[in-house]
């Protein structure tokens, strides 16, 4: 039999962050990776093939796509968003990924969840991960599922570009009290190291995260990388529920009873990985302030 190694890593994200991020980790580990997505042509997409990546056209509303994308491919990295969609249809789409899996005979998938996602949290986009985390276990399939705390690279979006460059670090976050925090970089490269040893992560689901950091800690990082001041201001979450109810009820999780990840045994068990700090990720990017 083939080793898996030797077969193609299907990605589905593979234009975002995440995906990309797991992508290009696999490529420089000298993997074949397949990129899923409904673009084989977009920028992100050729910049990925022009790396060594096969863009494959992939719909999650389209069952004989995901079938023909995932047609030989060892191992899948796996994800999912609620945002620009329901969540009804995140829960749709990512069983019908996970069963086109189990079809095609993948033989390892790599579930990326959130921390504390397994532990009925209340925050919608956590639940319907756990639902898609349930259906996981219930296939026949060799499965590890990741659960990343909170991303890095969403302090850099264009909501909060918008407030950086006034000098403000908006966060739903009460002064001094910390996150667990990680980068899509640390993310796709523990990401590459499970794929590289499936059989010593099958069956285990592990929480993910590089450093606690309080608000006036990322802003201190991004002012340091952007060169200007930048001061940490609170955002009540009174103004977040008229946003959005699903970030409100996550930063309120935030607070109380707080995400709950064990750093240092995590690092400890993987010395192998660059566990990027908020102050690498900060100076790694390029801040258009």
């Amino acid at each position: 039999m083939t080793q898996i190694s030797e077969l193609p890593v299907a990605v589905t994200g593979a234009t975002g962050a995440q995906g990309g991020a797991t992508a290009r980790a696999l490529l420089r580990a000298g993997r074949t990776v397949r990129a899923l997505t409904r673009d084989p042509r977009s920028p992100a997409a050729r910049r990925l093939g022009s790396l060594g990546a096969e863009p494959v056209f992939a719909d999650f509303d389209d069952p004989a796509s995901l079938t023909a994308a995932l047609d030989g491919a060892g191992a899948l990295f796996a994800m999912s968003t609620p945002f620009g969609t329901d969540l009804d249809t995140e829960v749709r789409q990512g069983t019908a990924l996970l069963d086109a899996a189990a079809a095609t005979g993948v033989r390892h998938v790599v579930l990326t969840s959130a921390t504390n996602a397994d532990r009925s949290t209340g925050i919608p986009h956590f639940d319907t991960k756990q639902r898609i985390e349930q259906h996981l276990a219930g296939l026949d399939l060799p499965w590890t599922v990741l659960g990343p705390a909170a991303f890095l690279d969403n302090y850099a979006n264009d909501w909060t570009l918008r407030s950086l460059r006034e000098g403000v670090f908006h966060l739903p976050m009460p002064p001094g009290v910390p996150l667990p925090v990680i980068s899509t970089e640390t993310i796709g490269a523990f990401a590459a190291h499970v794929l590289a040893h499936p059989d010593a992560y099958t069956g285990r689901r592990i929480d993910l995260a590089s450093q606690w950091c309080t608000g006036e800690q990322i802003a201190a990082a991004i002012a340091a990388a952007a060169g200007r001041p930048i001061r940490c201001e609170e955002v009540p979450l009174a103004v977040v529920e008229t946003h959005s109810h699903d970030l409100a009820a996550m930063f309120r999780y935030f607070q109380d009873p707080g995400l709950d990840v064990d750093i240092d045994a995590l690092h400890a068990a993987h010395p192998q990985i660059h566990w990027q700090t908020v102050e690498e990720w900060a100076a790694g990017r390029r801040w258009d302030l």
